[in-house]
């Protein structure tokens, strides 16, 4: 299901530009336009889902191929062996303003 209003709906059919770092089958992944990290990338799923809130276990595997693209781009863009943080924003709670399941990829800051 594909969500008419949805912003990250709206760039995945190319509606709302984004800069893309990979376009795949299942998953695209964009820089964040205000990013909190000198590297923020979102991994957005092209299935509309609302939230981790709303997977189901068929969508596992798209869940671990999420995370394991957040790596891959993590080593492509050089931070993975610096770092890096993973994160889901569930809910207005927890953060989640976008209403289309994502997982931010955070790194690029200076060793200390």
């Amino acid at each position: 299901m594909i969500e008419k209003d949805c912003m990250f709906c709206r760039i995945i059919r190319g509606e709302q530009p984004a800069d893309f770092v990979h376009r795949g089958e299942r998953i695209v992944a964009f820089k964040d336009i205000r990013p909190s990290a000198p590297v923020h990338i979102l991994l957005v799923p092209r299935k509309h889902i609302r939230s981790v809130n709303e997977l189901t276990p068929e969508d596992a595997p798209l869940a671990a191929e999420m995370i394991l693209l957040a790596h891959a781009l993590a080593e492509k863009t050089g931070i993975a062996s610096s770092g890096y943080k993973l994160l889901f924003n569930v809910e207005r709670g927890g953060g989640q303003f976008v209403f289309h399941l994502h997982l931010h990829l955070f790194g690029g800051w200076r060793p200390q």
